[in-house]
């Protein structure tokens, strides 16, 4: 099937193609983020390697391309969701609920009980997935991220 979701773990040699569907991915908030923090979301492969290095960071192909990525990191009992992308072409086909049940499943085998993530208030569309996969924001409310309104979010697991 051409449109078959197909989620491995990344490695090193897909950095560049991780970087460039973050940059895809992210290219239209770019005027919502500072100059100051939308390089810190959308990172380039140097970066990109370096968490392969720190924590899992899978990568989700359709018709043998890279469409959609992302990475955890655990902190103590908590798994940090570092950061997820769907290139637009491909939204709507379930990458991201994906990518979430493979994070899910990464958290208990590394014995966390909590996900935790940050996003911007401006991605309604990725809250909305958040909320409908468990996630509640956290009560401490907005906070400023190089210039850029920052909330984080959290899913208790067990």
């Amino acid at each position: 099937m051409k449109d078959e979701i197909c989620l491995r773990l990344a490695t090193r040699a897909d950095a560049a193609a991780i970087a460039a569907v973050l940059r895809e991915a992210f290219g239209e908030f770019q005027p919502l983020y500072t100059p100051e923090a939308f390089p810190r979301t959308v990172i380039g492969a140097e970066e990109v390697e370096q968490r392969i290095q720190e924590g899992p960071v899978w990568v989700s192909m359709v018709a043998g391309e890279i469409a959609g990525t992302a990475s955890a990191v655990a902190q103590g009992q908590i798994f940090y969701i570092r950061g997820m992308a769907v290139v637009p072409s491909a939204r709507g086909k379930g990458i991201a609920r994906r990518l979430l049940e493979e994070i899910d499943k990464a958290a208990r085998q590394n014995s966390c009980n909590r996900l935790r993530l940050s996003t911007t208030p401006f991605l309604e569309s990725a809250i909305r997935l958040y909320e409908r996969f468990g996630f509640t924001r956290e009560p401490e409310g907005i906070r400023d991220w190089y210039g850029t309104p920052l909330l984080f979010m959290e899913k208790a697991i067990g």
